[in-house]
């Protein structure tokens, strides 16, 4: 396995919400798109969005009968339409088959790119907020969202700029509100929640 893919590293299992849809097309390869839905230990679902070259889907029976294993990466990129999130999250996929129980794990290797930010939640948790840059091919760059919690934001809330950081974690989406031009929108918010964070 390359380095590269070594840096960043997702697994995850769970329910397709949906069947795949064509999504986009790049140097002549199409791509499909759908969301997956993995449990996490406390009952609650998280919806996430995988990218596969529509090349490697299998037959859409496993859409259907059971849950989905996916093996790739994360990436962002910056929607420039003005609808919807600017920073759009997405699991590329590697590899795709049937799979057994629900998982989601990620680990990155990166960069921190931006001032990481610690603040207290309404409950008084402790709560740190990192970007990473995540080496890709080619020169390019994932920027990649963390949050840490309690002891483990207060230690990352001393990282500085420039830092290498290696995370264990899971992704997550968090739904929120945000008022566009007075009114109400509902969004979705995909972030890397941190279990471990060290520096390399």
């Amino acid at each position: 396995m390359d380095e590269v893919f070594t840096a960043n590293r997702a697994e995850l299992c769970g329910m397709a919400a949906a069947e795949p849809r064509y999504s986009h097309e790049s140097r002549g390869i199409r791509f499909c798109i759908f969301p997956l839905t993995a449990r996490r230990l406390s009952g609650t679902a998280d919806t996430l969005n995988v990218v596969v070259r529509e090349s490697m889907l299998p037959d859409q029976a496993l859409f259907r009968d059971g849950p989905v294993r996916v093996v790739g990466e994360l990436r962002s990129f910056n929607n420039k339409s003005g609808v919807g999130n600017r920073l759009v999250l997405t699991v590329f996929a590697r590899e795709i088959g049937p799979g057994q129980t629900d998982e989601n794990r990620i680990v990155l290797t990166g960069t921190v790119c931006k001032e990481p930010i610690l603040r207290v939640t309404p409950m008084g948790r402790e709560i740190c907020d990192l970007i990473l840059a995540v080496g890709r091919r080619y020169r390019r760059s994932d920027y990649i969202p963390v949050i840490a919690w309690g002891q483990q934001a207060r230690d990352a809330a001393e990282a500085a700029v420039g830092t290498v950081l290696t995370v264990r974690g899971r992704l997550q989406s968090r739904a929120y509100t945000k008022l566009v031009d007075g009114e109400a929108q509902e969004r979705t918010a995909f972030e890397v929640s941190a279990a471990d964070i060290f520096p390399v």
